[in-house]
Protein backbone atom coordinates (compact mmCIF):
# COMPACT_ATOMS: atom_id res chain seq x y z
CA UNK A 1 0.00 0.00 0.00
CA UNK A 2 0.91 3.46 -0.76
CA UNK A 3 -0.06 6.88 1.29
CA UNK A 4 -1.44 8.11 -2.55
CA UNK A 5 -4.02 5.00 -2.16
CA UNK A 6 -5.31 6.29 1.59
CA UNK A 7 -7.75 9.10 0.06
CA UNK A 8 -6.17 11.69 2.05
CA UNK A 9 -6.53 15.19 1.18
CA UNK A 10 -4.01 16.41 -1.64
CA UNK A 11 -2.79 19.30 1.31
CA UNK A 12 -2.09 16.17 3.36
CA UNK A 13 -0.38 14.04 0.76
CA UNK A 14 1.74 16.66 -0.59
CA UNK A 15 3.22 17.32 2.70
CA UNK A 16 3.58 13.76 3.63
CA UNK A 17 5.52 12.73 0.37
CA UNK A 18 7.80 16.23 1.12
CA UNK A 19 9.05 14.41 4.00
CA UNK A 20 10.27 11.41 2.00
CA UNK A 21 7.55 9.20 3.00
CA UNK A 22 5.99 7.30 0.01
CA UNK A 23 4.45 3.82 1.91
CA UNK A 24 3.06 4.11 5.29
CA UNK A 25 4.43 2.01 7.95
CA UNK A 26 2.36 -0.79 9.13
CA UNK A 27 0.23 0.57 11.96
CA UNK A 28 -0.14 3.74 10.04
CA UNK A 29 -1.58 1.49 7.08
CA UNK A 30 -4.08 -0.20 9.60
CA UNK A 31 -5.14 2.43 11.93
CA UNK A 32 -5.59 5.39 9.27
CA UNK A 33 -8.31 3.75 7.59
CA UNK A 34 -9.95 2.95 10.77
CA UNK A 35 -9.29 6.49 12.12
CA UNK A 36 -10.84 7.89 8.79
CA UNK A 37 -14.01 5.77 9.06
CA UNK A 38 -14.71 7.30 12.47
CA UNK A 39 -14.12 4.04 14.62
CA UNK A 40 -12.63 3.99 18.07
CA UNK A 41 -9.31 2.40 18.45
CA UNK A 42 -6.95 0.71 20.12
CA UNK A 43 -3.37 0.76 19.44
CA UNK A 44 -0.41 -1.37 20.68
CA UNK A 45 2.96 0.18 19.35
CA UNK A 46 5.62 1.42 20.97
CA UNK A 47 8.18 4.12 20.11
CA UNK A 48 9.61 4.27 16.39
CA UNK A 49 6.76 2.54 14.73
CA UNK A 50 5.13 5.72 13.34
CA UNK A 51 2.42 5.71 15.50
CA UNK A 52 1.94 9.47 15.89
CA UNK A 53 1.59 10.01 12.08
CA UNK A 54 -1.27 6.85 12.31
CA UNK A 55 -3.37 9.27 14.16
CA UNK A 56 -1.93 12.83 13.17
CA UNK A 57 -2.49 12.30 9.23
CA UNK A 58 -6.41 11.36 9.61
CA UNK A 59 -7.33 13.47 12.22
CA UNK A 60 -5.70 16.74 10.07
CA UNK A 61 -7.49 14.99 7.41
CA UNK A 62 -10.91 14.95 8.97
CA UNK A 63 -10.44 18.48 10.62
CA UNK A 64 -9.45 19.79 6.81
CA UNK A 65 -12.88 18.41 5.70
CA UNK A 66 -14.74 19.87 8.59
CA UNK A 67 -13.41 23.39 8.56
CA UNK A 68 -12.43 23.74 5.23
CA UNK A 69 -11.48 27.61 4.70
CA UNK A 70 -14.05 28.79 6.85
CA UNK A 71 -13.54 32.01 8.69
CA UNK A 72 -15.73 31.27 11.85
CA UNK A 73 -13.97 31.24 15.16
CA UNK A 74 -11.70 28.24 15.35
CA UNK A 75 -12.86 25.49 18.50
CA UNK A 76 -10.78 22.85 19.82
CA UNK A 77 -12.06 19.66 17.71
CA UNK A 78 -8.77 17.42 18.54
CA UNK A 79 -7.70 17.19 21.88
CA UNK A 80 -4.28 14.70 22.28
CA UNK A 81 -3.43 14.26 25.85
CA UNK A 82 0.24 12.61 27.00
CA UNK A 83 1.93 12.41 29.75
CA UNK A 84 5.20 14.64 29.30
CA UNK A 85 6.52 17.81 28.01
CA UNK A 86 8.96 16.09 25.77
CA UNK A 87 6.33 14.15 24.25
CA UNK A 88 3.64 16.48 23.75
CA UNK A 89 6.42 19.01 21.94
CA UNK A 90 7.40 16.16 19.21
CA UNK A 91 3.19 15.43 18.74
CA UNK A 92 2.92 19.31 18.26
CA UNK A 93 5.62 19.23 15.90
CA UNK A 94 4.28 16.00 13.58
CA UNK A 95 0.92 18.11 13.66
CA UNK A 96 2.74 21.30 12.21
CA UNK A 97 4.55 18.91 9.80
CA UNK A 98 1.75 17.04 7.85
CA UNK A 99 -0.73 20.08 8.22
CA UNK A 100 1.18 22.65 7.02
CA UNK A 101 -0.72 23.16 3.72
CA UNK A 102 -4.36 23.45 5.58
CA UNK A 103 -5.93 25.93 7.60
CA UNK A 104 -5.68 24.08 10.83
CA UNK A 105 -3.96 25.53 14.02
CA UNK A 106 -2.50 23.76 16.75
CA UNK A 107 -1.50 24.50 19.88
CA UNK A 108 0.69 22.23 22.79
CA UNK A 109 0.10 23.32 26.24
CA UNK A 110 1.97 21.66 29.63
CA UNK A 111 3.15 22.85 32.86
CA UNK A 112 6.40 23.88 34.36
CA UNK A 113 6.53 27.01 32.58
CA UNK A 114 4.39 30.23 32.09
CA UNK A 115 0.60 30.06 31.33
CA UNK A 116 0.16 33.51 30.04
CA UNK A 117 1.65 32.80 26.18
CA UNK A 118 -0.40 29.76 26.30
CA UNK A 119 -3.00 31.26 27.19
CA UNK A 120 -3.00 34.10 24.49
CA UNK A 121 -2.98 31.54 21.57
CA UNK A 122 -5.81 29.82 23.08
CA UNK A 123 -7.94 32.62 23.04
CA UNK A 124 -7.38 33.36 19.62
CA UNK A 125 -8.69 30.02 18.90
CA UNK A 126 -7.38 26.68 17.72
CA UNK A 127 -8.25 23.07 16.04
CA UNK A 128 -5.95 21.06 17.72
CA UNK A 129 -4.78 20.64 21.13
CA UNK A 130 -1.86 18.55 22.56
CA UNK A 131 -1.76 18.99 26.30
CA UNK A 132 -0.53 17.03 29.33
CA UNK A 133 -2.99 16.28 31.98
CA UNK A 134 -1.87 18.73 34.84
CA UNK A 135 -1.66 21.73 32.55
CA UNK A 136 -4.83 20.98 30.60
CA UNK A 137 -6.79 21.34 33.72
CA UNK A 138 -5.32 23.81 35.42
CA UNK A 139 -6.92 26.05 32.28
CA UNK A 140 -10.04 24.32 31.77
CA UNK A 141 -10.60 25.44 35.37
CA UNK A 142 -9.46 28.59 34.65
CA UNK A 143 -12.04 28.61 31.89
CA UNK A 144 -9.59 29.18 28.82
CA UNK A 145 -10.26 25.59 27.24
CA UNK A 146 -13.52 24.44 26.17
CA UNK A 147 -14.16 20.70 25.19
CA UNK A 148 -17.92 21.16 24.20
CA UNK A 149 -16.81 21.06 20.37
CA UNK A 150 -14.64 18.07 20.66
CA UNK A 151 -14.41 15.60 17.58
CA UNK A 152 -11.23 13.19 18.82
CA UNK A 153 -9.75 12.74 21.93
CA UNK A 154 -6.52 10.50 21.74
CA UNK A 155 -5.21 8.97 24.94
CA UNK A 156 -0.93 8.12 23.67
CA UNK A 157 1.13 6.62 26.11
CA UNK A 158 -1.69 5.20 28.34
CA UNK A 159 0.75 3.12 30.28
CA UNK A 160 3.32 5.84 30.87
CA UNK A 161 0.27 8.09 32.37
CA UNK A 162 -0.85 5.15 34.45
CA UNK A 163 3.04 4.85 35.77
CA UNK A 164 2.87 8.32 36.21
CA UNK A 165 0.12 9.09 38.45
CA UNK A 166 -2.18 10.48 35.87
CA UNK A 167 -4.92 7.98 35.99
CA UNK A 168 -7.65 10.13 37.35
CA UNK A 169 -6.82 13.85 35.66
CA UNK A 170 -7.10 11.56 32.80
CA UNK A 171 -10.09 10.52 34.08
CA UNK A 172 -11.33 13.80 34.52
CA UNK A 173 -10.78 15.38 31.18
CA UNK A 174 -12.44 12.38 29.40
CA UNK A 175 -15.50 13.80 31.36
CA UNK A 176 -15.02 17.20 30.05
CA UNK A 177 -15.54 15.65 26.43
CA UNK A 178 -18.93 15.06 24.39
CA UNK A 179 -20.03 11.44 24.52
CA UNK A 180 -20.50 11.03 20.92
CA UNK A 181 -16.44 12.04 20.44
CA UNK A 182 -14.48 9.13 18.70
CA UNK A 183 -11.38 7.80 21.11
CA UNK A 184 -8.28 6.93 20.31
CA UNK A 185 -6.10 5.08 22.71
CA UNK A 186 -2.37 4.13 22.24
CA UNK A 187 -0.09 2.31 24.41
CA UNK A 188 3.24 0.41 24.23
CA UNK A 189 2.27 -2.04 26.65
CA UNK A 190 -1.22 -3.31 27.04
CA UNK A 191 -1.45 -4.71 31.42
CA UNK A 192 -4.58 -5.40 32.93
CA UNK A 193 -5.05 -2.36 34.21
CA UNK A 194 -4.69 -0.60 30.84
CA UNK A 195 -7.58 -2.90 28.77
CA UNK A 196 -9.89 -2.13 31.25
CA UNK A 197 -8.80 1.71 31.24
CA UNK A 198 -9.96 1.69 27.74
CA UNK A 199 -12.90 -0.54 28.19
CA UNK A 200 -13.98 2.56 30.05
CA UNK A 201 -13.41 5.65 27.62
CA UNK A 202 -14.48 3.54 24.24
CA UNK A 203 -17.07 2.02 22.63
CA UNK A 204 -16.99 -0.93 19.90
CA UNK A 205 -13.08 0.10 19.52
CA UNK A 206 -11.17 -2.02 16.98
CA UNK A 207 -8.02 -3.02 18.04
CA UNK A 208 -4.37 -2.83 16.31
CA UNK A 209 -1.29 -4.19 17.58
CA UNK A 210 1.98 -3.85 15.33
CA UNK A 211 5.46 -4.73 16.81
CA UNK A 212 4.79 -7.38 18.94
CA UNK A 213 6.13 -6.61 22.37
CA UNK A 214 8.57 -9.80 22.71
CA UNK A 215 10.58 -8.56 19.33
CA UNK A 216 13.21 -6.97 19.49
CA UNK A 217 15.13 -4.81 16.54
CA UNK A 218 16.92 -6.82 14.14
CA UNK A 219 19.16 -4.87 13.28
CA UNK A 220 20.73 -4.52 17.31
CA UNK A 221 23.10 -6.21 18.28
CA UNK A 222 22.71 -7.86 22.29
CA UNK A 223 25.05 -7.92 24.88
CA UNK A 224 25.09 -9.34 28.12
CA UNK A 225 28.07 -8.41 31.05
CA UNK A 226 27.83 -10.44 34.08
CA UNK A 227 28.94 -7.92 36.72
CA UNK A 228 29.67 -7.51 39.90
CA UNK A 229 26.87 -4.59 41.44
CA UNK A 230 29.55 -2.72 43.51
CA UNK A 231 31.71 -2.30 39.87
CA UNK A 232 29.08 -1.47 37.53
CA UNK A 233 30.16 2.17 37.40
CA UNK A 234 33.92 1.04 36.78
CA UNK A 235 32.72 -1.38 33.97
CA UNK A 236 30.35 1.85 32.32
CA UNK A 237 33.57 4.31 32.25
CA UNK A 238 35.62 1.82 30.97
CA UNK A 239 33.67 0.56 27.45
CA UNK A 240 33.21 4.25 27.13
CA UNK A 241 37.01 5.03 27.40
CA UNK A 242 38.24 1.42 26.00
CA UNK A 243 35.52 1.58 22.99
CA UNK A 244 35.41 5.46 22.87
CA UNK A 245 31.54 5.22 23.07
CA UNK A 246 29.30 8.37 22.32
CA UNK A 247 25.94 9.25 22.03
CA UNK A 248 24.95 6.71 24.71
CA UNK A 249 21.80 6.39 26.48
CA UNK A 250 22.21 4.86 29.84
CA UNK A 251 19.18 3.65 31.47
CA UNK A 252 18.95 3.54 35.25
CA UNK A 253 16.18 1.96 37.84
CA UNK A 254 15.39 4.91 40.23
CA UNK A 255 16.22 8.73 39.63
CA UNK A 256 18.48 8.78 42.66
CA UNK A 257 20.88 6.07 40.72
CA UNK A 258 20.57 8.23 37.33
CA UNK A 259 22.30 11.26 39.52
CA UNK A 260 24.81 9.11 41.16
CA UNK A 261 25.50 7.47 37.38
CA UNK A 262 26.28 10.97 36.49
CA UNK A 263 28.29 12.02 39.66
CA UNK A 264 30.69 8.75 39.02
CA UNK A 265 31.23 9.78 35.29
CA UNK A 266 31.99 13.40 36.26
CA UNK A 267 34.54 12.42 38.86
CA UNK A 268 36.52 10.90 35.59
CA UNK A 269 35.87 13.29 33.58
CA UNK A 270 32.86 12.19 31.06
CA UNK A 271 30.41 14.28 30.05
CA UNK A 272 27.07 13.14 31.07
CA UNK A 273 23.86 14.32 32.39
CA UNK A 274 20.63 12.90 33.74
CA UNK A 275 17.38 12.95 32.89
CA UNK A 276 14.14 11.79 34.94
CA UNK A 277 10.95 13.19 36.52
CA UNK A 278 12.66 15.36 39.38
CA UNK A 279 14.22 17.46 37.00
CA UNK A 280 12.03 20.38 35.86
CA UNK A 281 10.31 20.39 32.39
CA UNK A 282 13.08 23.39 30.91
CA UNK A 283 16.12 20.97 32.38
CA UNK A 284 14.85 18.11 30.81
CA UNK A 285 14.51 19.60 27.95
CA UNK A 286 17.74 21.43 28.49
CA UNK A 287 19.50 18.55 28.26
CA UNK A 288 18.03 16.73 25.65
CA UNK A 289 19.21 19.48 23.21
CA UNK A 290 22.27 18.91 24.55
CA UNK A 291 22.27 15.59 24.07
CA UNK A 292 21.16 15.61 20.51
CA UNK A 293 23.74 18.20 19.52
CA UNK A 294 26.07 15.86 20.74
CA UNK A 295 27.48 18.60 23.56
CA UNK A 296 26.98 15.78 26.21
CA UNK A 297 28.03 11.84 24.78
CA UNK A 298 25.74 10.54 28.01
CA UNK A 299 22.01 10.58 28.85
CA UNK A 300 21.46 9.27 32.14
CA UNK A 301 17.65 8.46 31.90
CA UNK A 302 14.72 6.65 34.00
CA UNK A 303 12.25 4.58 32.03
CA UNK A 304 9.48 7.24 32.28
CA UNK A 305 11.68 10.54 31.38
CA UNK A 306 13.24 8.37 28.56
CA UNK A 307 9.64 8.18 26.53
CA UNK A 308 10.45 11.23 25.75
CA UNK A 309 13.53 10.89 24.03
CA UNK A 310 13.08 10.47 19.61
CA UNK A 311 16.25 10.47 18.43
CA UNK A 312 16.62 8.36 14.87
CA UNK A 313 20.44 7.61 15.04
CA UNK A 314 21.18 6.57 18.65
CA UNK A 315 23.82 4.27 18.45
CA UNK A 316 24.35 2.72 21.97
CA UNK A 317 21.52 1.39 24.47
CA UNK A 318 23.51 0.85 28.08
CA UNK A 319 21.45 -0.84 30.46
CA UNK A 320 23.02 0.10 34.09
CA UNK A 321 20.35 -1.72 35.96
CA UNK A 322 18.03 -4.13 34.68
CA UNK A 323 14.22 -3.95 34.26
CA UNK A 324 12.21 -5.94 36.24
CA UNK A 325 9.62 -6.40 33.94
CA UNK A 326 10.72 -7.97 30.63
CA UNK A 327 9.04 -5.97 28.26
CA UNK A 328 10.31 -2.70 29.47
CA UNK A 329 13.61 -4.20 28.03
CA UNK A 330 12.70 -4.68 24.57
CA UNK A 331 11.40 -0.47 24.63
CA UNK A 332 14.60 0.39 25.75
CA UNK A 333 16.45 -1.42 23.50
CA UNK A 334 14.19 -0.67 21.31
CA UNK A 335 15.75 3.18 20.92
CA UNK A 336 18.61 1.89 18.90
CA UNK A 337 18.61 0.41 15.57
CA UNK A 338 15.89 2.43 14.77
CA UNK A 339 15.22 4.36 10.94
CA UNK A 340 17.19 1.06 9.33
CA UNK A 341 20.05 2.21 10.94
CA UNK A 342 22.19 -0.49 13.25
CA UNK A 343 22.73 -0.65 17.11
CA UNK A 344 24.26 -1.79 19.99
CA UNK A 345 22.48 -2.85 23.28
CA UNK A 346 24.46 -3.47 26.41
CA UNK A 347 22.97 -4.86 29.55
CA UNK A 348 25.10 -5.21 32.62
CA UNK A 349 23.39 -8.26 35.50
CA UNK A 350 24.07 -7.96 39.12
CA UNK A 351 23.51 -11.57 41.07
CA UNK A 352 20.48 -10.10 42.48
CA UNK A 353 19.39 -8.95 38.77
CA UNK A 354 19.66 -12.46 37.24
CA UNK A 355 15.81 -13.56 37.92
CA UNK A 356 15.08 -10.17 35.69
CA UNK A 357 18.19 -11.50 32.97
CA UNK A 358 15.48 -15.21 32.87
CA UNK A 359 12.63 -13.62 32.34
CA UNK A 360 13.67 -11.19 29.73
CA UNK A 361 15.46 -14.35 27.84
CA UNK A 362 12.11 -16.28 28.09
CA UNK A 363 10.44 -13.04 26.54
CA UNK A 364 12.40 -12.47 23.63
CA UNK A 365 13.72 -15.94 22.60
CA UNK A 366 17.38 -14.69 21.22
CA UNK A 367 20.94 -15.85 22.08
CA UNK A 368 22.26 -12.87 23.98
CA UNK A 369 26.14 -12.61 23.29
CA UNK A 370 27.50 -12.79 26.74
CA UNK A 371 30.92 -10.75 27.40
CA UNK A 372 33.09 -12.75 29.78
CA UNK A 373 36.37 -10.76 28.65
CA UNK A 374 36.01 -7.90 31.52
CA UNK A 375 37.46 -7.71 35.02
CA UNK A 376 34.25 -7.18 36.92
CA UNK A 377 32.95 -10.47 36.33
CA UNK A 378 30.86 -12.25 39.21
CA UNK A 379 33.40 -13.52 41.87
CA UNK A 380 31.77 -16.89 41.80
CA UNK A 381 32.07 -16.23 37.20
CA UNK A 382 28.89 -16.04 35.05
CA UNK A 383 26.54 -18.48 35.09
CA UNK A 384 26.70 -18.88 31.66
CA UNK A 385 30.22 -20.50 32.46
CA UNK A 386 29.39 -22.66 35.08
CA UNK A 387 25.89 -24.11 33.61
CA UNK A 388 28.60 -24.53 29.90
CA UNK A 389 30.34 -27.43 31.89
CA UNK A 390 30.71 -30.80 30.52
CA UNK A 391 28.62 -33.17 33.05
CA UNK A 392 30.19 -36.18 32.41
CA UNK A 393 34.16 -34.64 32.53
CA UNK A 394 35.38 -35.63 35.82
CA UNK A 395 38.83 -33.75 35.58
CA UNK A 396 38.92 -33.24 39.42
CA UNK A 397 39.16 -36.64 40.12
CA UNK A 398 35.67 -36.25 42.36
CA UNK A 399 32.86 -38.25 42.26
CA UNK A 400 30.25 -37.38 40.52
CA UNK A 401 28.14 -37.12 43.50
CA UNK A 402 30.64 -34.92 45.21
CA UNK A 403 30.92 -32.85 42.46
CA UNK A 404 27.06 -32.56 41.82
CA UNK A 405 27.41 -31.45 46.13
CA UNK A 406 29.93 -28.71 45.52
CA UNK A 407 28.02 -27.36 42.48
CA UNK A 408 24.84 -27.27 44.45
CA UNK A 409 26.41 -25.29 47.78
CA UNK A 410 28.23 -22.62 45.13
CA UNK A 411 24.61 -22.31 43.36
CA UNK A 412 23.28 -22.08 46.67
CA UNK A 413 25.89 -19.27 48.10
CA UNK A 414 25.29 -17.18 44.65
CA UNK A 415 21.86 -17.06 44.07
CA UNK A 416 20.74 -16.71 47.69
Amino acid sequence: MLFEDLSLSKSIQKAVFEEGYTKPTPIQEQAIPLILAGTDLIGCAQTGTGKTAAFAIPIIHQLHRIVGSSKKSKQIRALVITPTRELAVQIGQSFNTYAKYTNLTQLTIFGGVSQNPQVDELKKGIDILIATPGRLLDLHKQGFVNLDHLHTLVLDEADQMLDMGFVNDVKKIVKLTPKNRQTLFFSATMPIAIRELAEMFLTDPETVTVSPVSSTAEKVEQRIYFVEKGEKRNLLHSLLHNENLTDVLVFARTKHGADNIVKALRKKNVAAEAIHGDKSQSARQRVLDAFKNKEIGVLIATDIAARGIDIDQLPYVINFDLPNIPETYVHRIGRTGRAGNGGIAISFCGKDEHVYWKDIQRLIKVDVKTITDHPYQWHSGSPEQTESKPKNNNRSGKSTKSRKSDASKKNKKRWY
